[in-house]
């Protein structure tokens, strides 16, 4: 039966590539006739050719992953998040390199072998000329996003799978990466696909920025767009430019606001754009910009804009002593019950005994880790952080420990030294302890025990580091059912906090104007009395980190320096009391985007829920589901 699929898939490919064009079914689509004859003439592939696809050795694959590990880094939890966004069922959320290797995979663990026999590993080379029409490999070659559904594949082995693809480019215009979304469940329609593909594009635009925003951290970055309000979302245009005001790079929106091409921008003077001189532009820069002002270009447009940067007309100040109390950055620690914690924490830290962070996503388990370790003795020293769940297990052990040049067929020949070798003499805060594999137990418990790292393939290095390890779930029940090690337990187990939720902190009023003065900088903004309250009274599921995103995103629109309770969140300011739990998340821009894109189609169709389903392409159960998860109420 599967060969008789295989056999009418492959003369369907030869009938279009032939120029028998059908009026309807894949083919009748031009991009994908165009790909189907690419992969005849140009790679030479077989339809119904049905071998695995090409795997990368493990230590090509770690070379890869080390060359994009500042994207892997940004792209890890947008991951995560377009996961959930997505129901997480029946999803693989993938990202590979520019040559269409994947890289890393968020799926549900129940559903990895499903994917697996799909083709889809850590590894596989899924660029066209491998594997004929596919989402990412396609997406490679059109450079735009597309999707990729059932039948149009080229090989009739992957005519189960329906992939949605979005290129990401680095700040000069290269392909970067591919971030993509592959289902293998026979009932997805290409009408569901709008949705997916709206997310799967704003979180490719998201990695985008970020890393455009964080390649470019030491230079001037002005940022603008058309309207004052869409200045710090994802269309807004970027623009790096050095301290001569040469430009450096630009993004496709700045491109397209400019009406000009990247050639016939990069090394140019930037005032030879905008109609004011550099001195008047640096003059208007600030350390954390966030209000926009009115910016012309020389043909007359009028934008909006921020410029990041320290002010020219500002003089460097001198040194300052070192205050006697140690700053801590990034933590409000106004609760009485968390500042006692704080102390008790810095108290055994100093006597090398680990901590165990427990709390809720979002809380600010990192934050409260990275404070201890820069109120401490080891502040000088190396804050080398490892998310456990973020890696995927067949990489943790090399990321973690190490390996030696040549320990392995495809090693680099100078070896890789693990995240423990980085943190000696500082710090190693292992996020999401509970998620490690067995394996790896084993041998962080040795390492403790004995302060000796054996990176794979590798003699015994000693160390000197102090753990600190967090977990939002519980490792008691962990290790009841035998997916934790008891004695490691017990050894990291020295002193356990207990993060408190956000709505459960005494002190979320001063927390408030913590992270609002983080946000605003240089610039400070009114709090209007009903917002401030509003902003008290919402029961944050996502936690510190989802109240940060909110005040950044505010801080970003408040044009007036003002912020009202019209400019809140529909979801905030129709929040109600919610003594349901709340399913625990991370919250990031892309809930905040599928809250409003619910609330504008519900408008649409006058809160008539079936008529809101077909709109969004999802069954009313998933419908219902997202309203829940996201407390909205009529």
């Amino acid at each position: 039966m599967q060969n008789d699929h295989f056999s009418r898939h492959a003369q369907q490919v030869l009938t279009v590539t032939r120029g028998q064009d059908p009026l309807h079914g894949p083919g009748s689509d031009p991009s994908i006739a165009r790909s189907w004859l690419r992969c005849l003439e140009d790679y030479h592939l077989d339809p119904a050719l049905t071998v695995a696809p090409t795997v990368l050795e493990h230590g090509r694959l770690l070379e890869s992953r080390e060359r994009l590990q500042q994207v892997l880094s940004i792209a890890g939890s947008e991951m995560n998040s377009l996961h959930q966004q997505l129901s997480g069922a029946g999803h693989a959320v993938l990202l590979t390199d520019a040559r269409g290797v994947i890289l890393n995979c968020v799926t549900a663990p129940s559903e990895r072998k499903i994917f697996e026999r799909a083709g889809l590993w850590l590894g596989a080379d899924w660029s066209e000329a491998c594997e004929g029409t596919n989402g990412i490999g396609t997406c490679l070659v059109e450079r735009q996003s597309l999707t990729i559904h059932r039948d149009e594949h080229f090989r009739g082995r992957h005519t189960g799978l329906t992939c949605s693809a979005s290129p990401v480019f680095d700040p000069h215009g290269e392909l970067l990466a591919v971030l993509d979304v592959s289902s293998a469940r026979e009932a997805v329609s290409r009408q569901s696909q709008f949705h997916t593909m709206a997310l799967v594009n704003l979180s490719a635009k998201m990695i985008e920025s970020c890393y455009f925003l964080r390649h470019f951290e030491h230079h001037w970055l002005l940022r603008f767009h058309l309207q004052a309000e869409s200045v710090g979302l994802f269309s807004e245009g970027l623009l790096a430019f050095d301290g001569e005001g040469r430009i450096c790079a630009v993004n496709q929106s700045a491109l397209n606001l400019l009406g000009q091409i990247r050639g016939g921008l990069l090394g140019q003077p930037v005032e030879a754009f905008f109609d004011c001189s550099l001195d008047e532009l640096l003059g208007r820069a600030s350390a954390n910009a966030s209000a926009s002002w009115p910016l012309r270009t020389r043909d007359g447009r009028g934008l909006f804009a921020v410029l990041r940067g320290q002010p020219r007309s500002v003089p460097v100040p001198a040194p300052q002593p070192l205050p006697e109390r140690p700053r801590l950055p990034g933590i409000c620690l106004g609760d009485a019950a968390l500042q006692n914690d704080f102390r008790k924490a810095l108290r055994v830290f100093e006597r090398d005994v680990p901590l165990l962070i427990n709390g809720e996503t979002g809380s600010g388990k990192e934050a409260f880790a990275k404070a201890v370790h820069h109120a401490s003795l080891r502040a000088d020293k190396a804050f080398i952080a490892l998310n456990c769940a973020a890696i995927p297990e067949s990489l943790i052990e090399s990321e973690l420990f190490g390996y030696r040049g040549g320990s392995f067929t495809g090693a680099r020949k100078e070896g890789m030294r693990g995240k423990l070798q980085h943190a000696d003499g500082g710090t190693l805060f292992l996020d999401e302890i509970g998620d490690m594999p067995l394996a790896l137990q084993t041998r962080l418990l040795r390492v403790l025990e004995d302060r000796l790292v054996v990176p794979i393939g590798g003699e015994p290095q000693a160390v000197n580091v102090r753990i600190i390890s967090a977990t939002h779930r519980n490792l008691l029940e962990r290790v009841e059912d035998g997916s934790f090690r008891e004695d490691l337990y017990y050894r990291l187990n020295g002193l356990e906090i207990a993060l408190p939720p956000l709505r459960e902190r005494s002190d979320k009023s001063q927390l408030l104007d913590f992270l609002l003065a983080e946000e605003t900088g240089d610039q400070p903004v009114l709090l209007d009395g009903p917002a401030r309250q509003a902003l008290l009274a919402f029961a944050w599921p996502g936690n510190v980190r989802q109240l940060r995103t909110v005040l950044r995103t505010l801080a970003a629109l408040c044009d007036d320096g003002r912020i009202g309770l019209e400019d809140l969140p529909a979801v905030i300011r129709q929040a109600r009391p919610q003594p349901a739990v709340v399913e625990d998340r991370s919250d990031s821009p892309l809930d905040d985007a599928e809250r409003l894109a619910l609330l504008s189609a519900l408008e649409q169709q006058r809160w008539h829920m079936s008529h809101t389903a077909e709109q969004l392409g999802v069954s009313r159960n998933t419908l219902y589901r997202k309203l829940r998860k996201h407390g909205i109420a009529r």
